[in-house]
């Protein structure tokens, strides 16, 4: 194929890639004006306008920027940072089934952030700033005893093995969460269901302050080393013959996914799937290219928080139901269409 044919292809595909961010992007904020509208009190878009220009009255500004704004920002933070925590592990582990829930990431970040609060004398004394340290830390060792684990001398890391190891560790971690939350007294034995079922808990600014210098320290790192995913992707001898220090790079692109992970975890809970779906849509719309696809999963994985959150505070008003149960009615079917799919 002549030179110009290719540079022309890859023109025209890549002017489709960046079209097709724009419309997530503009989905993401019709998405987000829907959601501040959505909840048991109701703002009609003239009340929102003026409330957000200061006119509002104090039940109106009470409502918007105590509760729902809060939440919202939080909803699209984790969404970004969990797919694409999710989309480093698919290309650094070569595996389509990798996420950081599967894989027993958020399980050992929980774990480590119920060990915590049980510490304190209620769930709202516990340092919110210290949330995500915590549950890094936690998150962070559960990732080196997976791989130690899964890894083979010879072989390396199979994508089954790896799967089942993730599947294997984050069962033993739920099991040893429950077997804690049996000396909890009741708001904290309340607290730990509701993280375990995914519910964005942490609501107010102070979380979004905790959880905002992670994702704007990790998250444009990540995209820095689009071009350096994209030979990882390829296998381990290429990688090194084109001069990538695989091994080196590899750590530090899973320790900030494993970052992103933990953190979203500390605010949020254990909302599974997003890691999975996010990257594999951002795939499907843009093309396996890091420096577009790392930006899509983000797009793409604020958008499903988002939208799963707002269905459910929506659904059964007034009650809710947890952000995570409604991400995994999406994401459970997908990952059993990927593990069929999937040959070894």
């Amino acid at each position: 194929m002549p030179r110009t044919t290719v540079l022309s292809y890859e023109s025209a595909r890549r002017r489709r890639g960046l079209t097709l961010l724009a419309v997530i992007a503009v989905l993401v904020i019709i998405a987000f004006i829907i959601s501040v509208n959505t909840g048991y009190i109701r703002l009609t878009p003239q009340e929102l306008l003026n409330t957000m220009l200061g006119k509002g009255t104090a039940k109106q500004e009470l409502i918007l920027f105590d509760f729902r704004l809060p939440r919202i920002v939080i909803s699209l933070l984790i969404g970004a940072a969990l797919a694409v925590s999710g989309a480093v592990m698919q290309g650094v582990f070569r595996n389509d089934l990798a996420d950081p829930g599967i894989l027993g990431i958020n399980a050992g970040a929980g774990l480590m952030v119920m060990l915590l609060i049980s510490f304190y004398p209620s769930t709202s004394a516990a340092p919110v700033f210290l949330l995500p340290v915590i549950a890094f830390a936690g998150a962070g060792f559960t990732a080196a005893m997976i791989y130690l684990l899964a890894y083979k001398r010879h072989e390396g890391i199979t994508p089954i093995r790896l799967l089942l190891t993730g599947v294997a560790v984050a069962a033993g971690i739920s099991a040893a969460m429950i077997v804690l939350t049996l000396r909890l007294d009741p708001e904290k034995y309340q607290f730990v269901a509701t993280w375990l079922a995914g519910s964005i808990w942490g609501t107010s600014w102070k979380f979004v302050l905790s959880l905002l210098p992670w994702i704007m320290v990790l998250l444009p790192y990540v995209i820095y080393k689009a071009r350096v995913m994209n030979v990882l992707s390829l296998s381990e001898q290429t990688a090194t013959g084109l001069g990538a220090a695989v091994n080196k790079e590899q750590f530090r692109l899973l320790a900030a996914a494993v970052g992103l992970a933990a953190a979203s975890v500390a605010v949020s809970g254990g909302i599974g799937f997003v890691g999975l779906v996010g990257p594999h849509l951002a795939r499907r719309l843009v093309g396996p290219k890091h420096q577009l696809m790392l930006p899509a999963s983000a797009l793409v994985g604020a958008l499903l928080v988002i939208t799963a959150d707002t269905i459910g505070r929506w659904i059964l008003q007034p009650s809710e139901i947890p952000t995570g149960i409604v991400v995994a009615v999406i994401g459970a079917p997908y990952f059993l269409y990927l593990l069929a799919r999937t040959k070894s």
